[in-house]
């Protein structure tokens, strides 16, 4: 593939607030640590106090692969986190089926080839690429769907309770559905075989999604984790409990929340007073305080403070951090320098510095992970002929339809001279107005403006009725757009891998890493070469 950037900023899909952040914005410095570049990671390396158990970490996540075969490269990175000298650069995501919209892929792709470029900057330190699954969460409608070639592929089952723990054995009207929109050509096949094995060999989703992704992603020594997990919840307990009764997450947040909306940002999330679920199976709902107890939502659980200490020493895995709280736990258990994220999760990681620094845990630096638009063959082609550039495509078809009539015309449909010559003689007749009768002068401003907008029409109606002369060739504008943008939102957000992987294999996951560039920050156009 060919591969063009362009700024975020002039794609218009990215919020002020993150472009803020990427420009090194003054005003946001204080909600976050070290910047996203080679110099902050040598800072945050020379700093990075480790307070994961090592030993821990690396016997969970090898049981957790037990249940399934993973390539050397995996087993090679689990055992470098026994080293000191080792570090995680983690993204983390909801258990989508079929591996969700492309950002999904995108955020793990981000991940290795950081991972990568960190090892060659820093040869003396090892950097492993790890995928926390959100195995924990419990909104199923966020996951149980895909759009894959136009066609919604849905998984109809009444769920609840974390969806990690979700037995995807309902699956098999979604798996078929999804099988059948892959065809049969080139690789669909074996993509075809991935999802099969994944959705059908597997009693809980989290280890159906670890092998989807471990397929793709194994041999470049991904690293997969659940955090759903009696061990690493037993490591995290006391902050668990220090927070429930002491609302440290809730003070802290809120503060900081108060002078980021005081910067005109947008609040992300909002802390509760609370920020845990109380987690069974099947079950996960929030814990609230009220007449003296703690009480599960939407139960008949309760506890009193002595009863919740005893619940969370002896059943931690019960206690489930919420968003807030998550990305805590997750620099708890890994020795972690880095998160990627998109857009809103960047956003929402410069509301927790203050609750961090709080429980003294390590504010990892924040990654906006890579943004693409993959554009085949066909229409590579009509993008070439109609002589438009990567940033032109994230204008509106309306927008583009005017430039290409302007730049392609051979009439000069622009009124500028001719509204220059008239403003000269409105200057004219405003001052002879003047000189006449002070008080005309306004009504000569009047004249001026209606007269400017009737040139404004004008113009307007040479451009459409040029429009009609060229109709044929701008009727392209709408089949790029609806191409590349389905549902007049970016690929990425909702369209599956599954139909490059069929055309391109694994060399698509490895032409998304030889393009990417993580600490870039521009929006990578990848066209398929003709």
């Amino acid at each position: 593939m060919d591969s063009a950037c362009i700024n975020y900023k002039d794609t218009g899909s990215f919020s002020p607030t993150v472009i803020d952040y990427l420009e090194d914005a003054p005003a946001l410095r204080p909600f976050y640590g070290y910047r996203p570049d080679l110099n902050g990671f040598a800072k945050m390396l020379k700093s990075k106090k480790v307070i994961a158990d090592r030993e821990m970490l690396v016997k969970i996540v090898t049981d957790q692969y037990s249940k399934m075969p993973y390539q050397d490269e995996v087993q090679n990175n689990i055992s470098l986190l026994k080293k000191d000298n080792s570090y995680t650069i983690t993204t983390g995501h909801q258990l989508n089926i079929f591996a969700g919209p492309l950002y999904f892929i995108y955020k793990i792709v981000t991940a290795i080839k950081l991972a990568g470029q960190l090892k060659a900057q820093f040869p003396d330190k090892d950097f492993v690429p790890v995928y926390w699954m959100a195995s924990e969460d419990h909104d199923f409608a966020e996951i149980n769907y895909t759009n894959i070639g136009g066609k919604k592929v849905h998984w109809w089952y009444e769920a609840s309770g974390a969806t990690g723990r979700i037995n995807p054995d309902t699956m098999r009207q979604a798996l078929n559905q999804y099988k059948g929109a892959l065809g049969i050509e080139r690789h669909a096949n074996e993509l075809a075989e991935i999802v099969e094995t994944a959705y059908t060999k597997f009693d809980k989703l989290a280890d159906a999604t670890r092998y989807l992704v471990n397929a793709l992603f194994g041999q470049y020594g991904l690293v997969i984790i659940d955090a759903d997990d009696h061990r690493f919840k037993q490591s995290f307990a006391p902050i668990i409990e220090q927070d429930i009764i002491e609302q440290n997450s809730f003070k802290n947040i809120e503060a900081t929340n108060k002078q980021l909306h005081d910067l005109g940002i947008h609040i992300q999330v909002n802390p509760r007073e609370i920020n845990f679920f109380y987690l069974m199976d099947g079950l996960r709902e929030r814990i609230v305080f009220e007449h003296d107890s703690y009480n599960v939502l939407n139960s008949e659980i309760s506890f009193t403070e002595a009863e919740l200490k005893a619940e969370i020493s002896q059943y931690p895995e019960r206690f489930s951090p919420n968003v807030v709280m998550r990305p805590l736990y997750q620099e708890c258990i890994l020795p972690n320098i880095a998160y990627i994220g998109g857009g809103a999760e960047v956003v929402y990681w410069l509301e927790l510095k203050s609750n961090f620094e709080h429980y003294k845990v390590d504010f990892p630096i924040l990654i906006l992970r890579n943004s693409g638009l993959v554009i085949g063959k066909e229409t590579a082609s009509k993008i070439a002929k109609m002589d438009l550039q990567p940033a032109d495509l994230f204008k509106t078809s309306d927008t583009i339809k005017n430039d290409w009539i302007k730049k392609h015309s051979q009439h000069n449909l622009t009124l500028t001279e001719e509204w220059r010559e008239l403003t000269s003689v409105f200057e004219k007749i405003k001052l002879r107005a003047y000189k006449i009768d002070s008080t005309l002068a306004p009504s000569a401003d009047a004249v001026q403006t209606r007269l400017k907008h009737a040139v404004d029409n004008l113009e307007k109606k040479l451009i459409k009725a040029e429009k009609r002369n060229y109709l044929t060739r701008l009727e392209q504008v709408e089949h790029i757009k609806s191409d590349i943008f389905p549902k007049d939102s970016l690929q990425e957000r909702s369209e599956n891998f599954g139909l490059f992987y069929v055309k391109w294999g694994q060399e698509f996951i490895d032409e998304l890493i030889r393009h990417f560039e993580p600490l870039d920050f521009k929006f990578t156009v990848l066209t398929e070469k003709s």
